[in-house]
């Protein structure tokens, strides 16, 4: 079924997205940059965190380059389907964002400056949107697992409206929630824009600084 651009911008109700399978899809066996494992494996003394921000080929590689980060993968969160397929994500009948899963050491790289690169390599303002790609893959997210780490989303979150009501800008339409299951995307996505130098990036902000940080470290 062929979609329209509005529809493709409604959120899909649970019961009607489509079944997905029970089983994995296949992904690459290894991080093309770090040649480490892609496993959802987190090393002692790590966190991680999913971000959306539009098409994940280049948010992962704007990522992966943050001094701090062990690991980056890319997948499908925040929808319904199991398992989904890229082409399935693209009907916007799984309810999944593209995202990137971040794992990275708190002790080099602090929640906040991830939040920083995240609200600044993006346009949150968009909804189900980032430039020219059009769907509900590609709304603004943070999935975070521990509760500071929600708790510091939506503080930044309304730091940055304040910055971008300054500069003349709009809403900040950034889902916000408790992770929930991640599911890896296709090999051929996996690190795509160090197969592929010249792909399509996408990335691209609002130019409106971010004011996050406290100083003062959350009790996780």
């Amino acid at each position: 079924m062929l979609l329209t651009k509005a529809a493709k911008m409604e959120m899909v109700r649970p019961e009607d997205a489509l079944p997905g399978r029970p089983e994995p899809i296949p992904t690459a066996p290894s991080h093309h940059v770090f040649d480490r494992p892609l496993t959802l494996d987190i090393p002692e003394g790590m966190d991680a965190v999913m971000l959306g921000m539009g098409c994940f080929w280049g948010a992962e590689r704007l990522l992966w380059q943050l001094p701090g980060v062990w690991l980056t993968m890319v997948g499908y969160s925040g929808g319904t389907t199991p398992n989904p397929t890229y082409e399935e994500t693209c009907t916007a009948r799984t309810g999944h964002a593209e995202v990137v899963r971040v794992v990275f050491d708190p002790a080099v790289i602090s929640f906040d400056d991830l939040l920083r690169c995240f609200w600044e390599s993006h346009d949150p303002t968009q909804g189900m949107r980032q430039g020219g790609d059009v769907g509900t893959q590609y709304r603004s997210a943070i999935y975070a697992s521990r509760p500071a780490h929600l708790e510091l989303a939506r503080a930044s979150r309304s730091r940055y409206q304040k910055a971008l009501t300054l500069a003349g800008r709009g809403q900040v339409t950034t889902e916000i929630a408790a992770a929930g299951p991640f599911y890896f995307a296709e090999d051929y996505h996996q690190q795509y824009l160090a197969k592929n130098p010249g792909g399509y990036c996408g990335i691209g902000g609002t130019g409106v600084a971010c004011p996050v940080g406290t100083g003062v470290s959350p009790v996780i």
